[in-house]
């Protein structure tokens, strides 16, 4: 027992020695190495490295040359679309300023519906009904304030009967406004053309607008004739519809038996009595030309109306009223012309080469409720049923004697006196 105890003993210390052993060779081999290689035994090409460093540096530099001529073109892209934007905003100002004041030109009834409203698809046949009533123009009281505030005070539902006078209609005037009072109009209003008028007025309990000094205007206003008078007031209108209000221009050589806006229509920009004496004349009519010496096409037809009467007309205010104005008063101002006559050839003429018509829509008024002095002197008068209508206006237009005529119409029609207009000749004799 003894002897196999000490032979374990002696192998376990020679396997210590052998394991002392190795690890001292193992530590030894190891010195060995670090000294011989300090670097690694597995050490890289430092030629290598130097080319996949330049390799490296050269894809870096070349990266960002290529972001810089990016950012470059970047940039001049977008310097480019700033330019076109800038464009295509001055086109769409351009545009919607041409849209907003609705100019005339071969596209303008499509520009004038965009501006209205949207495009609409034509309905079932014998429904569609064309635009003829125009937006009303926005309000600028800046233009006058001074009128803007007599208006407001004056004018009904923004409406308003206007008069034109200077001291030579003063008889007449007294006429005027005394049956429009008696009738019961209360929106009236003289436009005194003299210091007179204005005091006349005032005195009988009229309201009156003295228009600010104008030397381009004062001296025809103060001594100018019927006509002369008449031409003044489609300057002075202007204003009128600039503020807004829609107003029955009325010569003062009218007699009022009822009120005129209980009978107007308003779906026009003008409406407006006519000179025409019957209903062909008035409303418009086929007359057919002859010409012989054309033997087969001999015949050729036009269509005719009398003139409109500028001495009693309903305008609101559009644009194209306010251009009506503004053409006929350039008109008179440059051309020795009478003020009726160039009245209807703008509203009349159409567009044809070297001319624009003015687009603006209109209407007739009744002929024996809007009467003129040749519908009562040479019709009315002698016609049993025609003479109890009661019109609501007579006009006396076509005679030269005004105010006795005038005088004559109130004693029939107010008063009742059948024999009233029995004085007088049809015409001017």
């Amino acid at each position: 027992m003894a002897g196999r105890s000490g032979m374990r003993g002696g192998s376990q210390t020679s396997v210590r020695s052998r394991i002392m052993g190795a690890v001292a060779v193992g530590v030894l081999l190891g010195c060995v190495c670090a000294w011989l290689y300090p670097y690694g035994l597995f050490k890289s090409d430092p030629n290598v490295e130097r080319r996949a460093v330049s390799k490296s540096v050269a894809q870096v530099g070349s990266s960002e040359c290529e972001s810089s001529e990016r950012v470059k073109m970047l940039k001049a892209d977008f310097v480019a679309l700033s330019e076109k934007n800038s464009e295509l905003k001055k086109q769409i100002t351009e545009l919607t300023e041409n849209l907003r004041f609705a100019e005339q030109g071969k596209d303008n009834a499509q520009k004038q519906f965009l501006v209205l409203g949207e495009r609409h698809k034509a309905g079932p046949f014998g429904t569609v009904k064309s635009l003829r009533t125009n937006p009303t123009v926005l309000p600028d009281e800046s233009v006058n304030p001074r009128l803007a505030k007599l208006l407001d005070s004056v004018a009904v539902r923004k409406e308003i009967i206007v008069a034109l006078a200077n001291s030579n209609v003063k008889q007449m005037l007294e006429v005027w406004f005394t049956n429009i009072k008696r009738v019961g109009i209360p929106n009236y209003l003289v436009v005194a053309l003299d210091d007179e008028i204005e005091t006349y007025c005032k005195e009988n309990d009229v309201p009156v607008y003295k228009r600010d000094p104008d030397e381009n205007i004062d001296s025809v206003a103060k001594i100018g004739d019927n006509h002369s008078v008449s031409g003044l007031k489609f300057r002075i209108l202007r204003e009128f519809l600039q503020l807004g209000y829609s107003v029955l221009l009325s010569d003062v050589d009218i007699v009022y038996l009822q009120n005129p806006f209980d009978h107007l229509y308003r779906d026009s920009d003008v409406e407006s009595m006519s000179d025409g004496h019957n209903n062909m004349t008035a409303y418009g009519y086929n007359d057919v030309f002859d010409e012989p010496a054309m033997g087969w096409a001999r015949y050729a037809h036009t269509m005719r109306i009398w003139v409109y009467n500028s001495g009693f007309f309903y305008i609101r205010p559009t644009i194209p009223s306010i251009e009506l104005l503004d053409r006929v008063a350039d008109r008179l101002a440059h051309e020795k012309a009478w003020d009726q006559a160039v009245f209807n050839e703008e509203l009349f003429y159409p567009s044809h080469p070297g001319y624009t018509g003015l687009y603006a829509s209109r209407r007739t008024m009744d002929i024996y409720m809007f009467m003129n002095s040749k519908v009562l002197f040479k019709t009315v008068r002698n016609d049993a049923k025609l003479k109890k209508l009661k019109p609501v206006i007579v006009h006396v237009n076509y005679h030269p004697d005004k105010l006795p005529r005038m005088l004559a119409v109130v004693e029939f029609y107010v008063n009742g006196k059948q024999d009233a207009l029995n004085p007088f000749p049809d015409g001017s004799e």
